[in-house]
């Protein structure tokens, strides 16, 4: 709905300022200055919303309390007679998830001689993927190289992120770009047919590689084809509830539950590649979430219990430009490369108040001091609260054209709802967007567990405690190719043994023994919202 009344005086109010910060900017913050915004105001930083994993390998790691709450719950088998002789398929590679990662990840096995089946929860490409708007990363220009984007990646992720990851992801990035290119993806490209490109936040140099706003939707369109045209076996609307290990310990296969039978399945397997996604289903801290629909960490669980070595799940990311109103596109992202084509963060009296390209973790944490301590947030008539994105900026800046040119996505989903945003700012706050920890692997993809593998947002270490814009894409991709050409030739190797279930029946025991209650049971699978609501009010920012 358009904006209404209540809150077209702070509109006004960004209109009148915009002259006078056209070219102005904040300038960056310092490191002393960001550990001290982000200790005092980012929800990484509350104590009270972490709890401790109290069962598993990971025993003692603090995470999300409604990750924990998950981890540390009984398995939706425990009460189920599952008969391990009878399996219903066997394959060389099983791939868990059908999101950039996992699709990567299957035709890439696939290209290296392994059989390979597909299972994933929902629809074919469903994921957080065909989301994603800003871009790729990449560099990919004269005045760019890996070791200038190594860097950047580091300080991003305060310096925790695993080197190795990070060198490999930097090193092939510029190889996945044209891969992708050569697929088929419509990148945006210059004049002279190079690529376009824009300086997402905490980058240095223009290495984000875009398809208007569409990116991920783009890039998924190509693959998804590439599935079917070599007819890769998809099994739709198939959760993994428990992953299959061996009387050796090696992953094995995993358990499907097909949503339309309603029954439990074997899927046999010589290696697993896990490409479940992310949480922001289980809206950690009370955030709305920019995450598709099946994000619910369940990847995460089954790992744990089957002894998969997790890392940095204690942090969250939070986009700062969640959209905010209207209420039926809470939490939707607004893409980052509006920021980088000009458009400023204001509060409501049109105040700029921190650098428009600051890495995400600081910019959100700036935005929550906004609306909570300096009480300079926009309230709905809701109880929502959030600040102006000043979108108007982009054609000032840029000439007219650039917005609709650019970000015609945004720009439909807002108009249905009677807002323009190249003539209006947006109403955004701070959305759960990514998990930055998830299971330790490898450069290959390769977990502690033999025969696991685990790619994309359910991966841990790349990103350290802070992921930089547009790597996301370029994580998936990256690692999803290395992880099914090592797979595959895994393959070869690996004999399977006797299929067995014992570690989850072990979970459930100790969770017994030791008086564990959750009142759940996992993995989720899906978010059931009948009587939750994920609403941050202006209580919420206190």
């Amino acid at each position: 709905m358009p904006y209404p009344d209540v809150m077209q005086a702070s509109i006004k109010k960004a209109k009148q300022s915009r002259k006078a910060r056209i070219n102005q900017d904040f300038s960056n913050l310092q490191n002393h200055e960001k550990t001290n915004l982000l200790e005092t105001y980012h929800p990484d930083f509350r104590r009270n919303q972490k709890k401790e994993i109290q069962v598993g390998i990971n025993k003692g790691i603090k995470a999300p309390q409604e990750l924990t709450a998950l981890i540390d719950s009984p398995s939706r088998l425990i009460s189920e007679s599952i008969d391990l002789t009878k399996v219903a398929y066997k394959t060389d590679v099983l791939v868990i998830g059908c999101g950039g990662g996992g699709v990567t990840a299957a035709l890439t096995a696939q290209e290296n001689g392994a059989e390979v089946m597909l299972a994933t929860k929902l629809r074919l490409g469903d994921s957080n993927t065909v989301m994603a708007e800003g871009g790729i990363g990449a560099a990919t220009l004269p005045d760019d190289s890996p070791a200038i984007h190594y860097v950047d990646t580091m300080a991003g992720g305060r310096f925790k992120n695993i080197p190795d990851l990070v060198e490999a992801l930097v090193t092939d990035a510029p190889y996945i770009v044209d891969w992708l290119s050569e697929l088929g993806v419509n990148f945006d490209r210059l004049a002279d047919g190079s690529y376009f490109t824009h300086m997402p936040a905490g980058h240095s140099r223009r290495r984000s590689h875009s398809a208007k706003d569409i990116t991920g939707l783009e890039i998924m369109r190509v693959l998804c084809d590439e599935v079917r045209n070599r007819k890769i076996n998809v099994l739709e609307f198939c959760p993994a509830v428990e992953l299959l290990l061996d009387d050796r310990g090696q992953c094995a296969g995993a358990v499907l539950f097909n949503f339309d039978t309603e029954q439990y399945f074997l899927v046999e397997a010589k290696v697993v590649i896990l490409a479940t996604g992310g949480m922001g289903r289980l809206h950690p801290s009370g955030f709305p979430t920019s995450n598709h629909y099946g994000a619910t960490a369940d990847g995460l669980v089954m790992a744990n219990r089957a002894g998969a070595k997790l890392i940095f799940v204690g942090s969250v990311q939070y986009h700062p430009t969640g959209a905010a109103w209207p209420e039926q596109m809470l939490g939707l992202l607004v893409s980052e490369a509006i920021r980088a084509q000009g458009a400023q963060v204001v509060n409501c009296d049109g105040e700029q108040f921190v650098n428009r390209l600051e890495t995400r973790d600081a910019l959100s944490a700036t935005i929550l001091r906004e609306c909570g301590e300096r009480g300079k947030g926009v309230v709905t008539p809701t109880g929502m609260m959030g600040v102006w994105l000043d979108t108007p900026l982009v054609d000032l800046i840029d000439g007219d054209g650039t917005f609709i040119r650019r970000f015609a996505g945004i720009h439909s989903r807002l108009k249905k709802y009677g807002i323009d945003p190249i003539r209006e700012p947006i109403l955004v706050y701070p959305t759960q967007h990514y998990q930055n920890g998830g299971v330790h692997i490898n450069t290959h993809g390769e977990t502690n567990v033999p025969n696991l593998y685990t790619v994309g947002e359910a991966s841990g270490g790349v990103h350290g405690h802070n992921r930089l814009g547009s790597n996301s894409l370029q994580d998936i991709f990256v690692f999803g190719r290395r992880a099914g050409a090592h797979a595959a030739h895994k393959t070869q190797s690996t004999n399977i043994g006797r299929l067995s279930l014992e570690h989850v029946k072990a979970h459930s025991r100790i969770l017994q023994q030791e008086g564990i209650d959750t009142g759940k049971i996992s993995p989720l699978l899906l978010p059931d919202y009948r009587f939750e609501k994920a609403l941050p009010t202006v209580e919420h920012q206190k």
